[in-house]
């Protein structure tokens, strides 16, 4: 307690000398918030180090420049910066400073018989503070760039300093809830949002490249509809109406194919009344488009190309801000690899290899699909895992226990043969799909799902118990959903009414019916196949984060008990 109240007195006792300087730079006239800066010849780090590549000695990792050389290229250009003060060291007649702005930092070297009266104003700059400077290039005696300074000015006082090891703020909680220091504390956090962007962006190129329209759908609805999950609840004081924030926006892009758009897409937000996990996030961003006379094939491989071009893309983007080695190092530690043809695989074939890489015969899976329903499922799925746990260590590895719990939720075969492949197959995805060498594993599309587990896909027209559905695994993590649209109403209405049997059974997780969307498809929907995917996720994927909130700028947290 004694060191919490020492810390906290040295942190006041650094905010008040903050402000005391503010105000002398007050009392003399000055702004310590200044916003009359003229942005017009503003430079950017990364791109004064563009001018200056070719001065680069070898190795250019080390950024060590020819001075003779930056002398040469620079002449008597001025270059105009601005961004956060980072480091300083130095005092006296000279001090070198590090300015980081959006794109990278440079260092700023002032001396006292250049500046003149003005060097007295860095008396009154902290570290944190953002400030604005005019100088010449130059390389230091240790080959660093550098802009020799002409001018330099406060434009914002940071009251609070940095945390005091700013370069290594490791307190995940705390940096999440401040994301706005942990941007400042850890550079590559801000290169994960960077490369989020750029996935957005790649995304829109792809599609609109291909004809896609992208179109807004509402995110305020009246009934639950469009995927499994439960929802958050609000209500509209005007019209008196209990509303649902959307969970998907499935259902009204299909009602633009009905009248006439033939390639929809949105990107926008949706929620999940869910709990948190290194995968969900109750409020999240989802890509879902649409296209008319397409079968679930077509957008296989559709999907595939979207991956490559969208990674591809996001490494371009980065590479031109100066994220080159970021972008390096995440694809040097990856596990995957995009670069061979993504394996296409059955569900029920999954859970088939998998049981046969556990050393159990592949008839396990038509007794899991025989077992009760009901709370006799559990004691059932435990005599079956005491009779297998001895073949292998993947057998004794399954979540045998995890699979009975669900099991007395299931109501038919179809639904069991689903549990079975998310308990028995899906966590060894990676370790069953491998490039040809052995060393990564390739993405999967996870085909054929069960009817019973699919209210919104159309059927198989050779195995009517199935649906025309994939899901797209990478790296062990599902990215994607898509089907062969179901445009049958009757069979449409007959879906929704079971959703309505499994809301009555307690589902919190299940659909209502809902009677606009099956009188659109009385009136027609063209052949038509539908991909969702989680841009979290993907972002997640490309940048090797581990964590869902690692690639959202302020993710839902529990309320801060921080003290401020």
């Amino acid at each position: 307690m004694t060191d919490d109240r020492q810390t906290l007195s040295g942190e006041e006792a650094l905010i008040a000398s903050r402000r005391a300087k503010a105000a002398r730079i007050r009392e003399r006239g000055d702004q310590p918030f200044a916003n009359d800066i003229d942005t017009g010849d503003r430079t950017l780090v990364s791109e004064i180090r563009r001018v200056f590549a070719e001065a680069l000695l070898e190795p250019p990792q080390e950024l060590r420049y020819d001075a003779e050389r930056v002398s040469s290229l620079a002449g008597a250009t001025t270059y105009h910066v601005a961004g956060r003060l980072m480091a300083r060291r130095g005092f006296g007649k000279a001090s070198f400073l590090v300015l980081r702005d959006a794109s990278g930092e440079m260092q700023l070297f002032a001396k006292k018989d250049i500046l003149g009266d003005k060097f007295g104003a860095l008396e009154d700059l902290d570290l944190g503070d953002v400030v604005e400077a005019r100088g010449q290039p130059m390389a230091t005696r240790q080959g660093e760039l550098s802009l020799q300074l002409s001018e330099v000015r406060l434009l914002t006082k940071a009251m609070r300093p940095l945390p005091e090891k700013w370069h290594g703020l490791t307190d995940v909680d705390l940096r999440y809830r401040r994301r706005y220091i942990d941007l400042v504390a850890n550079p590559e956090v801000a290169s994960v949002l960077v490369a989020r962007a750029a996935a957005i962006q790649g995304l829109r190129r792809f599609l609109d490249d291909r004809g896609f329209l992208e179109v807004e759908t509402p995110t305020l609805h009246s009934l639950i509809g469009g995927a499994a999950a439960r929802p958050f609840m609000t209500h509209h004081n005007t019209l008196d109406l209990e509303l649902y924030l959307r969970i998907a926006p499935e259902l009204y892009l299909k009602r633009l194919l009905v009248g006439g758009f033939e390639r929809v897409y949105e990107i926008g937000r949706c929620y999940r009344n869910e709990g948190l996990s290194t995968r969900h996030n109750p409020e999240f961003t989802m890509l879902e488009f649409y296209q008319a006379y397409a079968r679930y094939e077509t957008l296989m491989q559709l999907a595939e190309e979207l991956m490559r071009e969208v990674d591809a893309f996001v490494g371009q983007r980065l590479s031109e801000r100066g994220l080159g080695a970021e972008v390096a190092r995440w694809h040097n530690a990856r596990t995957f690899s995009f670069d061979e043809a993504f394996a296409r695989v059955p569900l029920r074939e999954a859970v088939e290899r998998s049981l046969e890489k556990a050393g159990l015969p592949i008839g396990l899976l038509a007794r899991l699909e025989a077992v009760s329903s009901g709370e006799s499922a559990f004691a059932e799925v435990m005599r079956l895992r005491d009779e297998c746990v001895g073949a292998s260590a993947r057998a004794r590895g399954f979540d045998w226990a995890g699979l009975g719990n669900v099991f007395k939720r299931a109501a038919s075969s179809g639904e069991r043969r689903y549990d079975a492949y998310e308990y028995l197959a899906e966590p060894f995805l990676c370790e069953d799909y491998r490039t040809a060498d052995g060393r990564r594993s390739v993405p999967v599309f996870i085909m054929d799902y069960p009817a019973e587990v699919s209210p919104l896909a159309r059927r198989n027209d050779r195995d009517r118990a199935l649906v025309d559905r994939f899901e797209l695994f990478v790296d062990g993590r599902e990215l994607g959903n898509a089907f062969s649209e179901l445009n049958d109403p009757d069979d449409q209405a007959a879906r929704f009414r079971d959703q309505l049997e499994q809301k009555r059974r307690g589902s919190d997780e299940a659909m209502d019916f809902d009677e606009d969307y099956i009188r659109a498809l009385e009136h027609g929907m063209p052949p038509a196949a539908g991909f969702g995917m989680g841009v979290d996720r993907l972002a997640m994927t490309l940048t090797g984060q581990t964590a869902i909130r690692d690639v959202i700028a302020f993710p839902l947290l529990r309320q801060d008990t921080v003290s401020r």
